[in-house]
């Protein structure tokens, strides 16, 4: 396990983290939940059991929070405070696996091929902030305290490596983009981008990062025409669109269908669209941001594929078994059924942010995951984390290891067992079947001695700041992006 902490007296304790967050508050792209009394149970709870176990073991809590026990505490909290029996799912954990490695690691250890398809970085050199509301939003976020003088410095590449490469067990990442007010805007260009690729890559010596090529085609022509540029370029593998920010559907006549048919022209046929997450306040977000178009822009265009960020998951809907009138995820899978596309075709689901979310709701991750696998199919499903957001994805990859839907709801709804092969083809051999990657390929490790050493080769000047700290209250993110929508709808007109 890549961050399993040695088990022995150390340095002097600081302020106790579960490795498993309880509260998992924002990605840039929602307002941050407020913090429940179930996440205060956990928390207590995990300090008492941190402190006991440690204890029993003779070694200090720091180093018992950073090994295997204290991940399988964690979760062992989860199944105790937030989980429902038979009637969700569970983590399979025990407490002999919060004592003992060797059963900590059996629970959470793997080998499998990890290919996370929703990760980000931003730039960190030049100014952005000010127009696109997810500089404020990232400054609050947990990473944002990595000890970077500048907050903002804790999402560069240089971390981005670190927390991807180094502290977590992901083979191969795809580095997506977001977008921003204007292409000025956008916290990461495709050629920034590139070279965050051609970085890993050298210090992996061999190819562990690919990435996106971000279209607003609601800006008009030159966006499409701009395709042609990033193919060649920047070597892009897919197309990251937003319809909710721009206010259009994939299978608009007028936005849409232009985009899809350029994208088919060009021979990138992998279509990745942001659905769910539904940003707070802007107007028309909830139309714009459902996966309802995704069945009949599938069908109409079924060689190319469809990849549902966040696969419609919306935190504030309680998911449950199938509802045709159901909101969140259900919207996904009703756009699929309408449109008469069995299991296994040319629509996938992405579980970025929405398993971080899922991660304290046992009963919905069951019913979630259940879902997905049954009518998208089990080869249909990838894996995703969306951080840096969330910091280093490894308590992610470990919790879902060990997460299980009971047999109940099982024989109840027809999901399937999330047994060891099926949870390996969603950590890692879908995405690269849809991504066009080679799982066989050997993919050497970066060390925390070849970041530095990059860092002494290419210190840069200070980067510069924005001079602002972004949005500090809901209201004032709420605030921001109502103007810039307003400003994005003067600049459409």
């Amino acid at each position: 396990m890549t961050y399993d902490a040695a088990m022995k007296k150390s340095q002097a304790d600081g302020p106790l983290e579960s490795p498993v967050c309880f509260h998992a508050g924002s990605n840039g792209e929602l307002a941050p939940p407020p913090v429940t009394p179930a996440d205060r149970r956990a928390e207590a709870l995990y300090r008492r059991v941190a402190d006991d176990n440690a204890r029993r073991l003779g070694i200090s809590r720091r180093d018992f929070v950073t090994s295997a026990c204290g991940t399988a505490a964690a979760l062992l909290v989860i199944n105790q405070t937030y989980g429902c029996g038979s009637k969700g799912g569970t983590y399979a954990v025990d407490r002999t696996s919060t004592l003992d490695r060797d059963a900590a690691c059996a629970r959470l250890g793997g080998n499998e091929f990890i290919f996370d398809v929703h990760t980000h970085h931003v730039a960190t050199d030049r100014a952005w902030e000010a127009e696109n509301f997810l500089g404020g939003a990232i400054r609050r976020d947990p990473q944002a305290g990595c000890g970077e003088a500048d907050r903002l410095a804790c999402w560069s590449a240089e971390h981005f490596i670190r927390e991807l490469f180094v502290k977590s067990e992901t083979s191969v990442a795809c580095l997506t983009l977001f977008p921003g007010l204007s292409v000025a805007a956008r916290p990461l260009f495709d050629q920034e981008a590139a070279a965050t690729r051609e970085l890993v890559d050298r210090l992996a010596r061999s190819p562990r990062l690919v990435i996106h090529g971000m279209v607003s085609p609601e800006l008009g022509a030159a966006q499409l025409d701009d395709m042609q540029r990033m193919k060649e370029e920047s070597r892009v593998v897919g197309w990251k669109v937003y319809p909710q920010y721009g206010g259009w559907r994939l299978d608009d006549p007028k936005v849409g269908v232009p985009f899809l048919e350029r994208a088919r022209k060009l021979g990138v046929r992998l279509i990745c669209a942001h659905k769910g997450i539904t940003f707070p306040e802007v107007v028309g977000a909830a139309t714009y941001g459902s996966p309802a178009d995704f069945g009949p822009a599938a069908a109409r265009f079924p060689d190319l594929q469809f990849l549902a960020y966040h696969s419609g998951y919306e935190p504030n809907i309680e998911e449950g078994p199938y509802d045709p009138a159901g909101g969140g995820v259900d919207r996904l899978i009703r756009s699929v059924l309408d449109a008469k596309l069995p299991p296994g075709k040319n629509i996938h689901a992405d579980l970025g942010t929405t398993w971080r979310l899922l991660m304290t709701k046992p009963a919905d991750a069951a019913h979630v995951l259940g879902k997905l696998l049954l009518h998208l199919g089990p080869d249909n499903v990838l894996w995703g984390t969306d951080s840096l957001w969330h910091g280093t994805p490894q308590a992610q990859i470990e919790a879902f290891r060990a997460f299980e839907i009971p047999r109940e709801l099982q024989d109840k709804h027809g999901y399937p067992a999330l047994t060891r092969e099926l949870k390996a083809k969603i950590l890692g051999l879908n995405a690269a079947r849809v991504y066009g990657v080679d799982p066989a390929v050997a993919r050497c490790a970066i060390t925390e001695d070849a970041l530095a050493k990059h860092k002494a080769e290419h210190a840069a000047a200070p980067e510069p700041r924005t001079g602002s700290l972004g949005p500090r209250t809901r209201a004032d993110f709420v605030a921001m992006i109502r103007r810039e929508i307003a400003m994005r709808k003067v600049m459409i007109r």
